[in-house]
């Protein structure tokens, strides 16, 4: 029974997951669907890159993936299929791949668009699942839709670096309000080389120590560690960081919208710096 995993960005409120899923076991009802998430954001890369990339690598390699985020983001023909370390992935032309691959694909296959056909999610859905089912019985990957195409490419959102700081900016915010830096451990500590350092954000927040659980600090402290995904995360211990602090999640397209916040006085947070010496 092949592993299946669902993420969106088109909610809960109505019948379109059930109905996506009702596609993808039309087309083989064998596969078992785990839902990832249908709660991101619109038009947020750097956050659907963060769980993508993270649901993903928890899968064992035979994993089909299907990434139905800002599918109609521009106009397109195809969508993509795609095969990565042993995972199978259907997502839009819009160049996320790259972002959540953090390189770009392995190998790729266009998978046609009818110019007859309505350009909705649920007959996108139906594009990818015939393809899933396709492989799933059997036939090559190679033989899928058609290869050697170029990609739309977007670059991974990077920490930037100096000699003694490097500034991260907050790709994600959970349930609890733990706000998450795109600042991994490896990073951290390459930057850092066994210095004493200094986490900066807000105006006049800040917190030298790394801890291990949110209990290493009293109830309503502030506190930083390395998440289950090896991200810097910053959280209140039984508190709500986000909404305490002003901090907000990073977006290309709130950019502007940021800008007019800032300039009425109403002032997100969107970076955190880590300072070290």
């Amino acid at each position: 029974m092949p592993l299946l995993t669902l993420t969106s960005d088109i909610g809960l409120q109505d019948f379109m997951p059930a109905a996506i899923k009702g596609q993808i076991m039309q087309a083989d009802p064998t596969f078992n669907i785990i839902d990832v998430t249908h709660l991101l954001s619109p038009f947020n890369y750097p956050q659907a890159a963060y769980v993508c990339r993270n649901a993903i690598r928890n899968f064992p390699p035979g994993t089909y993936h299907l990434i139905l985020i800002n599918l109609f983001d521009e106009k397109c023909d195809h969508l993509l299929f795609i095969e990565h370390n042993g995972h199978y992935i259907g997502c839009a032309d819009n160049g996320l791949i790259t972002m959540i691959l953090e390189e770009e694909p392995q190998k790729i296959t266009a998978l046609t668009l009818e110019k007859n056909q309505p350009r909705n999610i649920l007959y996108c859905t139906g594009i990818f699942a015939k393809a899933f089912g396709k492989l799933a019985s059997g036939i090559p990957f190679a033989e899928i839709g058609y290869p050697d195409i170029s990609i739309k490419v977007k670059n991974p959102l990077k920490p930037m670096l100096g000699n003694n700081w490097i500034e991260g900016q907050i790709i994600f915010i959970d349930n609890f309000e733990n706000v998450i830096v795109n600042i991994s451990k490896e990073e951290f500590e390459e930057q850092r080389k066994g210095r004493k350092f200094s986490i900066v954000f807000k105006r006049d927040e800040s917190i030298e120590k790394i801890s291990e659980t949110y209990a290493d600090v009293p109830e309503g402290e502030k506190v930083a560690l390395f998440n289950a995904a090896g991200y810097l995360e910053i959280a209140i211990n039984k508190g709500n960081a986000a909404g305490l602090f002003g901090l907000q999640g990073f977006s290309e397209r709130q950019q502007k919208v940021l800008q007019i916040q800032f300039s009425n006085n109403h002032i997100f947070y969107q970076t955190v710096k880590v300072y070290f010496q």
